[in-house]
């Protein structure tokens, strides 16, 4: 397997740093607000990152941050007159419904800022000791210069970055490009004790703390979006290999930008969605969908038309599933022929295209295509008449390659029975049709369709879906 390494700008083989095991840290949002279009690729990329990881044996300790420290929390509940805590809850718990829609399965550790105060005055401790840091007025710094190796994620020199940077009036840091580890308190926000007086983190410091506690000073994989590698990224890896003297991630990898309608999305040219204004119009599931049908790397160009493509795509996939589940239900369990055992050994090739595209830095769109020809196979080959064994086989290859990608997944059965009342109504609507009360049976089929329940009549029978 071969993952493109942002700092070296190649594709490298990955070997993790213990055999079987692997440790990854990806940035997550932070919590003042809904979740926007922006924030779900990193998070759909690397929860199919981690499960392909998985798929392939390993296993893997993902860790994926709140940040629940932060001037946007401390404004945002200012505004609104209650806590930070209050409001990043708040926001926590509406990211989960967000991912729950998405596909976007729990991380290993979702840890927050606020709950690794201790890590992280610690490492800061550790930086000054080091000669790493300074402290100013309550304030730590990060000293750039002390960090000969700074700039090699984002391809810029300690020189360049001086010859751009601008002192600020009133400037407390030896340098303008040293940043804050760690901000004296102001009137008005929350802070914490440490060695240099009331105050509350920097940013950047709070994934170094996070990953190196719960994961260790070196990972194996840590990511995010494109927009994180300067300055956040870069500033991780100066404060934990600062901290620690050994290197902090071995290979990093950033997802790149979505555009609305061909333009970068942006608050200022109202060009902004939220998943949940999305949620509106359209199912998460197409969503997760159009992120993956692109190479994770490249920018996509998010419209509607995009996402209309992608859930009929989807459907596509959605209903081969759907058929093959009946006919397995109704197949005869026969002993097969000769060619219809070469034929589900032939399924092979499918898993082979499969890998071999995910191996190829986790390319999603062609691991998709080769899904489609497994579907296009079978669709040519399988009727209602074929042996359960070769319906079985197909499905059960599909139904795991789709899984580590997390499309066309079945959606949980409703709890209570009302899976089980929705299909005793379809049955009471097709005896209705069949003593030709087509009164009931349309009152029926309204009753579902308010209730979100689509019904297709097909060769096969009546088959339903929530919409």
């Amino acid at each position: 397997m071969k993952l493109y390494n942002t700092l070296t700008r190649m594709k490298e083989e990955f070997v993790p740093i213990e055999e079987g095991r692997v440790r990854m840290y990806s940035c997550g949002p932070t919590v003042y607000d809904y979740i926007h279009i922006g924030n779900a690729r990193p998070a759909i990329v690397f929860d199919v990152l981690r499960r392909y990881l998985e798929y392939r044996g390993y296993d893997v300790t993902f860790v994926q941050n709140f940040t629940d420290v932060d001037d946007k929390i401390i404004n945002r509940a200012n505004e609104q007159g209650i806590t930070a805590k209050e409001l990043s809850d708040k926001y926590i718990e509406e990211y989960f419904r967000d991912a729950d829609a998405l596909g976007i399965r729990r991380a290993s550790v979702h840890p927050r800022v606020s709950e690794h105060m201790d890590e992280i005055i610690d490492m800061i401790s550790h930086l000054i000791e080091n000669g790493k840091a300074y402290e100013k007025n309550g304030s730590v710094y990060y000293s750039v210069e002390s960090f000969p190796d700074y700039g090699e994620l984002s391809r810029q020199s300690i020189e360049d970055l001086r010859s751009g940077a601008r002192v600020e009036v009133d400037e407390e840091k030896n340098s303008p490009l040293d940043f804050a580890v760690w901000k004296a308190m102001k009137p008005g926000e929350p802070y914490w004790e440490s060695p240099w007086g009331k105050g509350r983190p920097g940013w950047h410091i709070e994934c170094s703390a996070m990953s190196t506690s719960i994961l260790g000073k070196t990972i194996d994989i840590h990511g995010g979006g494109q927009d994180l590698i300067f300055p956040h990224h870069e500033n991780e890896i100066a404060q934990s290999e600062g901290a620690c003297g050994c290197r902090f991630a071995n290979y990093w990898v950033h997802n790149g930008y979505i555009n609305i309608d061909k333009v970068k999305m942006s608050k200022s040219l109202g060009n902004f969605f939220t998943v949940r204004d999305i949620a509106k119009e359209y199912d998460l599931a197409a969503v997760r969908m159009f992120m993956l049908m692109a190479q994770y790397r490249s920018p996509v160009n998010f419209s509607r038309e995009m996402i209309e493509q992608s859930a009929a795509a989807l459907e596509r996939l959605t209903n081969f599933r759907d058929t093959a589940e009946y006919r397995i239900a109704n197949a005869e369990d026969r002993a097969l022929t000769d060619d219809e055992r070469a034929w589900i050994d032939s399924l092979d090739k499918y898993r082979f295209a499969y890998d071999e595209a995910m191996d190829d830095d986790l390319n999603t769109a062609d691991a998709i295509a080769a899904i489609f020809d497994l579907v296009r196979d079978a669709n040519a080959q399988l009727d209602d008449n074929s042996p359960k064994p070769m319906i079985e086989a197909a499905l059960a290859l599909f139904t795991e390659l789709a899984g580590v990608l997390g499309i066309a997944q079945k959606k949980e059965e409703a709890p209570g029975g009302e899976d089980e009342r929705i299909e005793a109504l379809i049955e009471e609507r097709q005896t209705a049709r069949k003593n030709r009360d087509f009164k009931r049976a349309d009152e029926i089929r309204d009753q579902l369709a308010a209730e979100g329940i689509e019904l297709m009549d097909t060769r096969e029978g009546v088959r339903w879906k929530r919409a």
